[in-house]
């Protein structure tokens, strides 16, 4: 047998906020998922989008665990590349300065005799 209108009526307002929040979770999520070939935060937003899903879902929960898991170790990795490079690189003693811009219409350099 079919729902009546009122069952259904009644089913979305007991539903209305696990809607709401599925809703307004996968556009959040979507729209991270485009912020990663678009400019914008795209991971920080779609952990945001699992934040919100992670309210009603355990499954979204889990994920959003696995994301910050994921971004904590890439921060780790990214930190021990800066002080990997920051070792490597040369600084310059006072004066010792790349060598003056020439003017483009100078020239090739020549000797005089």
């Amino acid at each position: 047998m079919a729902p009546s209108i009122r069952e259904v009526v009644r089913f979305i307002g007991r539903s209305s906020k696990r809607i709401a929040v599925t809703v307004l979770g996968f556009a959040v999520v979507a729209g991270g998922l485009a912020m990663l070939v678009l400019p914008g935060p795209g991971i920080l937003v779609v952990a945001l989008g699992f934040a919100i899903l992670g309210t009603e879902y355990a499954w979204a929960a889990a994920a959003l665990e696995k994301t910050k898991r994921g971004a904590e170790k890439a921060g780790r990795v990214a930190k021990g590349a800066v002080r990997s490079a920051s070792g490597r690189v040369r600084r310059r003693r006072p004066g010792e300065g790349p060598p003056p811009p020439r003017n483009p219409g100078d020239g090739p350099p020549t000797s005089v005799p």
